[in-house]
């Protein structure tokens, strides 16, 4: 797993160039993106989400899209259009921001939900479908989506079919005082961005992504993972718990985190790092608990403190 530790590694150092002083949330992004996953980025505007999705573009080499989602965007301004031409009198596929190796999707929430279901087919299928005829999309193939979790007027809720797509959920926050200032000089006279390079190869990276599946989970770490996720479900403040996507989500990413890391073999503490931006997403407050203004955060964290662990060797074996 060493060659996989160089590449994260050399893949985070590279994105750390242009997001300062967020080694956590870059690693996460690594993470998901080794485990062929989409993120959602909850956020403000201005810190740093559009900048963080071209710098990971850059730095493997692939190719940027971008959406800027608004109320009234057509699915085909998302997948493409086929258009008819006159000198071949033949239609002829256009294609959309879809088709690249990493899309961002600004502002998911203010699309409508037809919009919106555009994009699920190719979450999750990885294909699109324009007029009946299905196009491919490049491998690999990645959606971060961002949403202002503050400003909610003129926004469509995301359905909870569209949350499970959502990998990770994640968030960038405010740096800290000395960060913003080395923001400020690396900004000087031009972007950080503009002078990044690839760091990797497609090649290389969807080497990556096969690999980490070796990466070993022993019986009880299965078992601890599993118990964690169904828990969620007979939780009192739970109206709708994790689904099974959502085990298979912490399953991925625990063994990519723990390549990212140089192991062959899960760690309980792999579980833990990832279960809040895993689950919370996936679970549905019951009324009384969004009355109390709780966090599905909250529970996921009181349900590791609850849920007996496994030792380190154990997990070896």
């Amino acid at each position: 797993m060493q060659k996989i530790k160089a590449l994260a590694d050399r893949i985070i150092q590279n994105i750390e160039k242009v997001i300062i002083g967020k080694r956590y949330t870059v690693e996460q992004v690594v993470i998901g993106l080794l485990s062929q996953g989409h993120l959602l980025i909850e956020d403000v505007p201005g810190v740093g989400k559009t900048m963080l999705a071209r710098a990971l573009a850059i730095s493997v080499g692939g190719t940027f899209g971008r959406l800027q989602f608004t109320p009234d965007m057509l699915p085909s301004d998302v997948t493409g259009v086929a258009i008819f031409n006159q000198a071949t009198r033949e239609f002829e596929f256009r294609p959309g921001p879809v088709m690249s190796h990493i899309l961002l999707v600004d502002e998911i929430n203010r699309a409508t939900p037809k919009t919106q279901s555009a994009l699920l087919e190719a979450m999750g299928e990885h294909q699109v479908t324009v007029d009946g005829v299905t196009y491919p999309l490049p491998q690999p193939f990645m959606v971060l989506a961002t949403q202002n979790p503050i400003e909610y007027e003129g926004t469509f809720p995301l359905p909870e079919a569209q949350l499970d797509r959502f990998m990770l959920r994640i968030n960038l926050g405010y740096p800290a005082f000395e960060d913003e200032v080395r923001v400020l000089e690396r900004q000087q006279f031009r972007h950080p961005v503009e002078t990044l390079e690839a760091v990797t190869t497609i090649a290389e990276l969807r080497a990556a992504q096969e690999q980490i599946k070796d990466v070993y989970l022993s019986p009880a770490v299965k078992q601890y993972l599993v118990k964690l996720t169904r828990r969620t479900r007979d939780h009192p403040d739970v109206f709708l718990g994790a689904s099974p996507r959502g085990s298979l989500t912490l399953y991925r990413t625990a063994q990519a985190r723990a390549a990212i890391h140089g192991r062959a073999f899960v760690l309980p503490d792999d579980i833990k790092a990832l279960a809040q931006p895993a689950l919370a997403h996936r679970i549905i407050l019951a009324p009384g608990a969004r009355m109390r203004e709780q966090r599905t955060g909250d529970i996921v964290e009181a349900l590791l403190d609850k849920i007996p662990s496994v030792d380190a060797d154990t997990a070896r074996r």
